[in-house]
């Protein structure tokens, strides 16, 4: 009898972060027969649960991203690294790509995820719509007037002021009606913190997002755009596709994110946050708030609602194979996070999720408990849009420890 012939090496994909994301990598990685290489923050995180090769190490650890693109227990290399969060050292990347490692998306692109005044900036020289901004100096007298001069050209008194890199989940945003209230961001800027940026606070009807993939070879898909809701600064509920969107807006947002990705060179799956508003025509159109250069809680709904998820998505993408379709398969799908919970174990509500919302599909990360923490979501898909996201709010209410007949989702 001879030997079998051993099967050939998997591509292995080397992920920086221990999240949520690279946790739902997982699924996509097992069908695709790709091999997950994730740095972890901690033994215990979300993806750590679930993916066998799990070192622990530090984002900003140089050492440490070098052993996870090639292992020094002679495990094999990586064939490309890939993120689930922005926040590594650009340097760092570009001396891996120097060397011969894929790193997509790149530094250069990845960076318009990692500072705002640098997106700004470039999404302005792409002609994208944005809100009206500016940067504020560092010298805290200079920073003061620029900041009441904005809020003079301002049609209500109230603006935004954002810390360029670091804020996420309404996190380093701040509405602001004097200069004197962000005094103590312009303090620690001049102390070694981030740089300031202020925007027009945007009366916008509501809040959308287009997703794309693109892949090295230029092929470009994007999902159906969706409405996003929030709630205290955080992606409650998502809504695919967004309702009463006529065809010319859809396409409008969707050429926006494709100009985007490309003016970029996005590689991967990414998120274009946008702001839909009403002109004095009545016309409505979006302007571009914030971008995310990996998969994103708006696509959490490919997962269950599209022919291919945003994470199949984006190891086709990174592996530079051909994309696979971006097609719903039902009229709607909704989105609901589990945004805290009063239950210790949120799979004890999983008995009631069952009888209540039997369609209901739940992905719950593996996180402890803490109040407005993203613990998990549900997706439903179906034909009428109310009673869809009924049983999708229903079923994250339950997870949430709250009884559905109570609780206050709008």
């Amino acid at each position: 009898m001879t030997a079998a012939t051993p099967h050939p090496a998997s591509p292995v994909v080397a992920v920086v972060g221990g999240g949520q994301l690279a946790r739902m990598m997982a699924p996509a990685a097992a069908e695709l027969g790709v091999r997950l290489r994730v740095l972890v923050e901690d033994p215990s995180t979300s993806a750590a649960q679930v993916v066998v090769d799990a070192p622990v190490g530090a984002a900003s650890d140089d050492a440490a991203i070098r052993d996870l693109i090639a292992p020094a227990d002679g495990r094999p290399a990586a064939d490309v690294l890939t993120f689930e969060h922005e926040h590594v050292p650009n340097a760092l990347l570009a001396d891996l790509i120097d060397h011969g490692t894929p790193v997509r998306p790149g530094p250069e692109a990845l960076v318009h995820a990692q500072d705002k005044i640098v997106m700004r900036r470039r999404l302005t020289a792409l002609g994208v719509p944005c809100p009206r901004w500016t940067a504020l100096p560092s010298d805290p007298a200079a920073a003061r007037e620029a900041l009441a001069g904005f809020l003079a050209g301002t049609a209500d008194g109230e603006a935004v002021v954002k810390t360029a890199r670091g804020g996420y989940d309404g996190k380093g945003v701040r509405v602001v009606r004097g200069a004197e209230e962000a005094d103590d961001w312009i303090a620690a800027h001049l102390d070694g913190g981030p740089e300031l940026l202020v925007e027009d606070k945007v009366p916008f009807t509501r809040e959308l997002a287009v997703l794309v993939a693109r892949r090295p070879s230029g092929e470009i898909r994007t999902w159906p755009v969706v409405e996003s809701i929030q709630r205290d600064g955080v992606c409650a509920e998502v809504i695919a596709p967004a309702p009463d969107l006529s065809a010319g807006e859809a396409e409008e947002a969707r050429e926006v994110a494709v100009r985007i990705a490309e003016g970029l060179d996005v590689t991967g799956v990414f998120a274009v946050e946008m702001f839909e508003t009403t002109g004095p025509d009545g016309a409505r159109h979006v302007l571009v708030n914030e971008l995310a250069m990996r998969p994103h809680n708006s696509g959490h709904w490919t997962i269950d609602g599209s022919v291919t998820s945003q994470f199949a998505q984006h190891l086709r993408a990174v592996l530079d194979l051909p994309l696979g379709s971006t097609a719903p398969v039902a009229r709607w799908t909704v989105m609901a996070n589990v945004l805290g919970s009063s239950l210790e174990r949120l799979t004890d509500a999983l008995p009631a999720v069952g009888e209540r919302v039997p369609d209901a599909h739940v992905n719950l990360y593996g996180k402890g408990v803490r109040p407005g923490r993203k613990l998990g979501h549900v997706n439903v898909c179906g034909e009428d849009l109310a009673e869809v996201r009924r049983r999708a709010t229903t079923a994250a209410a339950l997870l949430r420890g709250e009884s559905p007949e109570t609780s206050q989702e709008d």
